[in-house]
């Protein structure tokens, strides 16, 4: 009980800091507020939330914006497509709007006389600050070789982590408790690596290489501890030395009529995703405009995410109004052998492996063991107005798919072969913009999404958007907007506004209603669920922003009762509240506080609560070579599922989003440091105190006999 009143004490006196700080804020004038930053931190927290994944790289949801910091957009002389790599802070309306200002009133002298351009307030211009620029040169920046390699850049980087304390998959062991169980020990070291070179001309021409070693994971063959022969035996010769995983791409775009070349590694998204879109994807969140998808087409593949790309070629060639692109892909994936011949060769798998992990005898016995082919194009008609699009995938595996099929999962995809089809649209009538997509599959499933974005006035903004997926519907490389895992045995209508109540306040809101016609896993009936959440922006000034959040999600799931001899459904009720403050107080240090509460019912019996708070300083750069960033939060939840997630900053190319449950702290420092003009080098530090537990992980091979995890992780990155 002291315990949690020195908690609570900390709560109300970080809260009471943060008002009495950023009320004296709005008087003075200090650098701005990076608002932008929050936007995106808070659609990753959104997307790790839903997916359950703390360190997913998300590289390539953020690939462009990241290249536009430091090459911004000359709104002089740019084009529907470009900004459209800006989704997550403009629409195709707004876009629409702008280039027809420019086309009818001449070109732009500053950027703030965006102000002019209907839908386009202070807050918009803001957020695209750190990615556009205006400048009266409109010429275009013609491709040769010469000029390639003369203005081109390379970029070399390399990153080292590692969990500072002994996990129990490292731990020794001796020979027959290893032949009693293979599993319970990493082959490798735990060492986490990652290495990356490439190069970039603008916008027309990217290649390079990218290498990564997952703990646990073998570096050098001849390292690997286990010198048994049933040991060696087991591993089948598959282990070997250097990096666990490579990619590498070479992209061209806007070579003359080709629109785009990828060869090696690579992603399509077409449409709204149910047909062809191997990337991730936004969900719902405080930002309604982005349940639209905002498809790329052919794109570099730069992550370290060991499934959700292509591998082969793939082209995009454009003759006036129309484009047409063509990709083939040919790639080893992990899975699990369920059968096989006399000699030896592999009869039919019974599950695809995506975790990327070969760490163990399985896992590693489970790389590459099937041939995965994909082949497809696109044709899409495309005007100012109007595009039009029709997409073609053919998906096989050399070996027969033999999925362990139970009542909720027999529709699922369970072959060797399937094909997909998909028509997607995207229309723009004044301020409404009508976009979807429907796509079938081989087994005469259906899928059907469609939605629009109504803008009735400058300060008031709605979005709806229906999907159906058939429960037979069967796609690999789908990722349409849903709240299951995947685009089938779903339907359901979202409704989305904003409404800016005046220029320092706005209000976000959105429902969701969604039914699950058929069964899914751990929910033994049709079941149905809603999700609703209101946010209240305040931004007084460019230096202060704050908001206030209340999101509610309701489910069905099956009972727990181990008496009764049938699991009811019963309701799953979730409620979060949320308040985040962000204010400069100095041209150089930025100030942030988050305060976060949960409370989660299952049914009427059992109900959970949990709470985060945090306080984060900033020193940036200014013209010095050192920047740090620093947080530390407390926390409590009843248990693992009030758990609460917060975005952390991380090293360049590296994500953290952990989940907070039971109870305890958590600190973390980077440092940023600028050696040249050219080099560049990380340091980041994070540990997680438990007070109420005395083993972390536990029963897993990442168990921790104590109650502390630290973690460390150092990057350098060169530029010539």
């Amino acid at each position: 009980m002291e315990k949690k009143s020195t908690y609570y004490f900390v709560l109300v006196s970080v809260l009471l800091i943060s008002l009495c700080s950023w009320n004296g804020l709005l008087a003075q004038d200090t650098v701005p507020v990076k608002n932008e930053d929050s936007d995106i931190q808070q659609q990753l927290e959104n997307v790790a939330e839903e997916t359950n994944s703390e360190e997913t790289d998300y590289t390539d949801l953020l690939e462009s914006l990241n290249y536009f910091k430091e090459h911004r957009i000359n709104l002089n002389n740019t084009s529907v497509d470009e900004l459209r790599q800006l989704h997550l802070f403009l629409n195709d309306i707004l876009i629409n709007n702008l280039l027809s200002h420019i086309k009818n009133s001449g070109k732009l002298l500053s950027i703030y006389e965006l102000q002019s351009v209907d839908g386009f307030d202070l807050q918009t211009i803001n957020k695209l600050l750190p990615y556009v620029r205006v400048t009266e040169n409109v010429l275009s920046d013609y491709f040769t070789i010469k000029k390639m390699f003369l203005n081109g850049q390379n970029m070399v980087m390399f990153r080292y982590g590692r969990v500072l304390e002994p996990q129990a998959g490292f731990s020794s062991i001796d020979s027959a408790s290893l032949f009693k169980s293979p599993n319970s020990r990493y082959m490798g070291s735990p060492d986490k690596l990652y290495a990356r070179y490439k190069f970039t001309y603008g916008t027309n021409v990217s290649w390079g290489i990218t290498a990564e070693k997952d703990q646990g994971e073998l570096f050098f063959k001849n390292k690997q501890k286990f010198k048994y022969d049933w040991y060696e035996q087991s591993l089948k010769g598959n282990q070997q030395s250097g990096f666990d995983f490579y990619s590498a791409h070479l992209y061209l775009r806007n070579i003359g009529f080709v629109k785009s070349l990828a060869i090696g590694d690579y992603q399509v998204t077409f449409g709204q995703g149910l047909t062809a879109w191997t990337s991730y994807a936004f969900g719902k969140s405080a930002d309604i405009v982005n349940v639209k998808k905002s498809a790329r087409g052919i794109s570099p593949y730069t992550s370290v995410d060991e499934n959700k790309f292509m591998r082969g070629a793939a082209a995009t060639v454009g003759f006036k109004h129309f484009e047409a692109t063509g990709f083939f892909s040919r790639k080893k994936v992990d899975a699990n052998v369920s059968d096989t011949l006399e000699n030896g060769e592999i009869a039919a798998i019974s599950a695809l492996q995506t975790t990327g992990y070969h760490t163990t005898p399985t896992e590693l016995a489970d790389k590459h063991t099937i041939q995965q082919t994909i082949a497809g194009g696109n044709v899409t008609y495309k005007s100012k107005k109007v595009n039009v699009g029709i997409t073609a995938v053919d998906y096989q595996l050399n070996h027969e798919f033999n999925r362990a099929l139970s009542y909720y999962s027999q529709f699922e995809f369970s072959s060797k072969h399937n094909t997909n089809v998909g028509l997607d649209y995207n229309f723009i009538f004044r301020n409404f913009n009508l976009f979807g997509e429907e796509a079938m599959s081989a087994n005469g499933g259906k899928a059907f999404l469609n939605g629009a974005l109504i803008s009735l006035d400058p300060r008031l903004s709605f979005t709806v958007l229906h999907r159906y997926y058939q429960r037979n519907f069967q796609n690999l490389l789908s990722t349409g907007f849903a709240e299951n895992t995947t685009a089938s045995n779903e339907k359901g209508l979202y409704l989305g506004t904003v409404a800016k109540l005046n220029s320092v306040l706005s209000l976000t809101a959105f429902y969701d209603r969604f039914e699950f016609p058929w069964l899914k896993y751990q929910v033994n009936a049709p079941s149905k669920g809603n999700d609703y959440m209101t946010q209240l922006t305040y931004t007084p000034n460019k230096k202060v922003a704050m908001y206030a959040r209340i999101r509610q999600r309701n489910k069905e799931k099956n009972g727990v009762d181990p008496d009764a001899s049938i699991n009811y459904l019963i309701p799953v009720k979730q409620t979060n509240y949320r308040i985040d403050i962000s204010y400069s107080i100095l041209p150089s240090v930025k100030l942030k506080n988050r305060v976060e509460l949960v409370d989660y019912k299952l049914g009427d019996n059992k109900t959970e609560k949990g709470y985060l708070v945090y306080q984060d300083i900033t020193f940036n750069k200014l013209g010095k070579p050192l920047s740090a960033t620093m947080r530390y939060a407390l926390f409590e939840t009843d248990s693992y599922d009030a758990r609460l997630y917060a975005f952390e900053t991380d090293v360049p190319g590296s994500y953290s989003i952990p989940s907070y449950y039971y109870r305890g702290s958590r600190f973390y420092l980077m440092l940023d440091y600028n050696i040249t003009r050219k080099i560049e080098v990380w340091l980041r530090y994070s540990q997680t105190l438990y007070d109420n537990q005395n083993v972390i992980s536990a029963g897993s091979l990442t168990e921790i006999n104590g109650n502390t995890k630290s973690e460390m992780r150092a990057e350098i990155k060169f530029k010539f």
